[in-house]
C-alpha cells in the first residue's frame, strides 16, 4: 500500500468522524488541508531519509569495490613472490568484499525504488493539496454565503410572522392614540346647546340696553 493510499484512508476516516459529529464545515475543511500538509511534511522527511540511506549504501558499495581491486592486486603480488598461500588468502578477502559490494548495490537499488515511490507520493499529495486548498477557498465562500442567506431568511421570517405583524399593529395603534391625545391638549369645548342659546340671549339684552342709552343721550 502506497503512502498516498494510506493518506486517503486516514483522511476519509477522519472526514467521516467529523461529519458524524456535525463539525463546522470551515473547520472541517481546514483540518483536512492541515492533515494533508502534515502528511506531505512526513512523506518528504521519509524521502530525505531514503535518499540519505541510498547515499550511504553507495559509499559503502564504492568502498567495497575499491577493496576488491586492492585485494586482487595483493593476490597478484603474492603470486609474483611465489607465495601462493598468501595469494589464496588475498583472493578470499577479495571474494568477501565482492559479496559486500553486491549487497550494497542491491541496497542502493532498493533505496532508489523507495525514493522513486516517495517522490511519486509527494507529487500526488502536492497536486491534491493544491486542489484541496482551492476547494477550501471556494467551499468557505459558499459556506459564508449560505450562512448569511440563512440568517437573512430567518430575519425575514421573523419580520413577516403573525407575531411580528401583531406587534406592528399594536405599535401603530399606540401611535394613533398618542396623536389623538396630542390633538386634544389645546382643545376647548364650546359648551352645551343650552349654554350657547343663553349666550345669544344675553347678547340681545346688551344690544337693547345700548340702544336705550343712545336714545337718552340724543334727547339730552
Amino acid at each position: 500500500m502506497g503512502v498516498f493510499t494510506r493518506l486517503k484512508d486516514i483522511i476519509n476516516s477522519n472526514l467521516n468522524a467529523m461529519l458524524d459529529s456535525a463539525e463546522d464545515p470551515e473547520k472541517l475543511i481546514r483540518l483536512m488541508v492541515q492533515e494533508m500538509e502534515d502528511t506531505l511534511v512526513e512523506v518528504k522527511a521519509n524521502c530525505a531519509g531514503a535518499i540519505a540511506a541510498r547515499k550511504k549504501a553507495e559509499r559503502a558499495a564504492a568502498a567495497a569495490k575499491a577493496a576488491v581491486a586492492e585485494w586482487e592486486d595483493r593476490a597478484r603480488l603474492a603470486i609474483d613472490k611465489g607465495r601462493d598461500d598468501l595469494a589464496r588468502d588475498a583472493l578470499r578477502e577479495k571474494a568477501r568484499f565482492a559479496q559486500q559490494a553486491e549487497a550494497f548495490n542491491q541496497e542502493v537499488e532498493g533505496c532508489s525504488e523507495i525514493v522513486g515511490q516517495y517522490k511519486a507520493d509527494i507529487a500526488a499529495v502536492e497536486e491534491r493539496l493544491q486542489a484541496a486548498r482551492e476547494k477550501h477557498r471556494l467551499l468557505v465562500q459558499r459556506h459564508i454565503r449560505a450562512r448569511n442567506h440563512k440568517q437573512a431568511q430567518t430575519t425575514l421570517r421573523r419580520a413577516t410572522s403573525s407575531d411580528a405583524l401583531t406587534r406592528f399593529d399594536q405599535l401603530e395603534n399606540r401611535i394613533e392614540r398618542m396623536e389623538a391625545e396630542a390633538s386634544l391638549v389645546n382643545y376647548a369645548p364650546k359648551g352645551s346647546l343650552v349654554e350657547q342659546l343663553e349666550a345669544l340671549r344675553g347678547g340681545d339684552q346688551i344690544e337693547k340696553e345700548l340702544e336705550s342709552l343712545k336714545r337718552e343721550r340724543r334727547r339730552d
